[in-house]
């Protein structure tokens, strides 16, 4: 019997599987039966990979009750199988044809297993991921006010501001608590920021949104966190690199915390400092430093071993 790779595209109501290279396609449910019945099915098959494509957040039940179920689950960047897709000229967009595509995908790629995270973890990423849409928020009420003139909508938008940083206060509370209710958390966020340029929130979004760190290599950890950069190019001709894909929210804090660490971490200054001098640009630069940041925090928490300039 050939080993199967399953490919499932989740959409709100249903579950549209596609069983390769058998062929097999059907429908479930996104309920606790549908959940139930996909498991009974997938467990009699002799399974490489149960590939599930991230669909704003749906995926997340499946992919719990999948993993807990002992199958071998993994998660797919769409991205990455929107461009398979294209590869192998498949530009109809329906879910069937969607579900074969990621099949075919984890068979190509065989992407790594990754132990999903905990109730504990998951907790703590829907407080940061929360803390993240209220700034969001604030940011554009914020906006909103310095072009409103009348006296009433700046009212208006000046109360709902004052309840988002109420609610901002009480995230943050929810956040402080669930890193110091557990030792193992406790021990990373002093890991995390004993390096110059890493602060509370670099820290618990980096523990809450990257847990593999510490188990990955260095080029592992760049490309889950979308800072590897990849480079068009075609026969002799060489185009610009670029960065993308990965954890956006994780790249974007490592982004900042790059811009402090410019300034206050003599290593990494020093590495700024040098490219902007050869004529590199300031974003280059900054995104060199974030990701020379997260290989030193990636290598600080797999070491246990705190910051020391050597």
């Amino acid at each position: 019997m050939d080993t199967l790779y399953v490919g499932i595209d989740v959409s709100k109501d249903r579950l549209d599987v596609h069983v390769h290279p058998d062929g097999e396609v059907f429908v479930c449910a996104r309920n606790a039966d549908g959940l139930d019945d996909l498991i009974t099915r997938l467990k009699s098959l002799d399974l490489a990979i149960v590939a599930i494509e991230a669909t704003g957040g749906y995926e997340t039940v499946a992919a719990a009750a999948l993993g807990a179920a002992g199958l071998p689950v993994v998660v797919v960047n769409p991205a990455q199988v929107r461009a398979f897709a294209r590869a192998l000229g498949a530009r109809a967009k329906t879910d069937p044809i969607d579900a074969g595509v990621i099949a075919r995908f984890a068979e190509a790629i065989k992407p790594k297993l990754r132990t999903l995270p905990d109730a504990q973890s998951q907790l703590l990423a829907g407080f940061v991921a929360r803390r993240r849409q209220i700034i969001q928020m604030m940011t554009a009420e914020k906006q909103r006010l310095q072009r409103v003139t009348v006296s009433r909508l700046k009212r208006s938008l000046t109360r709902l501001i004052k309840a988002l940083e109420k609610e901002l206060a009480i995230v943050d509370q929810d956040i402080d608590d669930a890193v110091r209710s557990s030792p193992v958390w406790r021990e990373r966020e002093d890991l995390l920021k004993s390096v110059p340029g890493v602060g509370d929130v670099t820290a618990r979004t980096i523990i809450a949104e990257l847990p593999e760190i510490g188990r990955l290599n260095r080029r592992e950890i760049a490309s889950l966190a979308g800072l590897a950069p990849y480079t068009q190019q075609s026969g002799k001709w060489r185009g610009k690199s670029f960065i993308g894909g990965g954890r956006s929210s994780v790249r974007a804090c490592l982004f900042m915390a790059a811009m402090v660490a410019c300034r206050h971490n003599p290593v990494l200054r020093l590495i700024y400092q040098r490219m902007t001098a050869e004529g590199k640009p300031k974003k280059v630069a900054i995104i060199a430093v974030a990701r020379k940041l997260l290989v030193i925090l990636n290598s600080i928490i797999r070491t246990k071993t705190p910051w020391k300039i050597a």
